[in-house]
């Protein structure tokens, strides 16, 4: 009975450290939500200081998965030319869940358009290595 208790203490000790206490945003999490700062502020440095320097950007599209970025100079000239295009362009992070190396949320991109406030919703998935974002996968809005 006493290794039961022990293994069964064990077990809960090990479940409780990958699993993301609701009061406590894990790091990575923190590194999310500073990275979409950093893209509301249009700020392609600040981003770039929260990813490797092999940061990939894939968006995936029913059976297709296309790099729209690798590195981290692709990805500022990238979201550099985004900005200009579109300086309304915003995001905000709903429905967030974490595990020990991914981050998963709803963001919601808003953008004033020809006929005035738009939005939609799509999903994505953080990856890390360390503390930095390493690969972001991106599920475009479903029309």
């Amino acid at each position: 009975m006493e290794s039961f208790k022990k293994l069964s203490i064990a077990l809960l000790l090990m479940t409780a450290s990958t699993v993301q206490s609701a009061g406590a945003p894990s790091p990575q999490v923190a590194v999310v939500k500073r990275f979409i700062v950093a893209f509301n502020a249009h700020d392609s440095a600040a981003m770039a200081s929260l990813v490797i320097d092999d940061i990939e950007w894939l968006s995936i599209n029913a059976e297709q998965i296309s790099t729209e970025t690798k590195g981290k100079d692709e990805l500022i000239k990238t979201v550099d030319s985004y900005f200009k295009s579109c300086p309304s362009c915003r995001t905000r992070l709903s429905d967030i869940a974490s595990t020990p190396n991914r981050v998963s949320a709803i963001e919601i991109a808003s953008w004033q358009g020809a006929k005035g406030s738009r939005s939609q919703r799509s999903i994505s998935v953080y990856e890390f290595s360390g503390e930095l974002i390493s690969r972001v996968y991106y599920f475009p809005a479903e029309k």
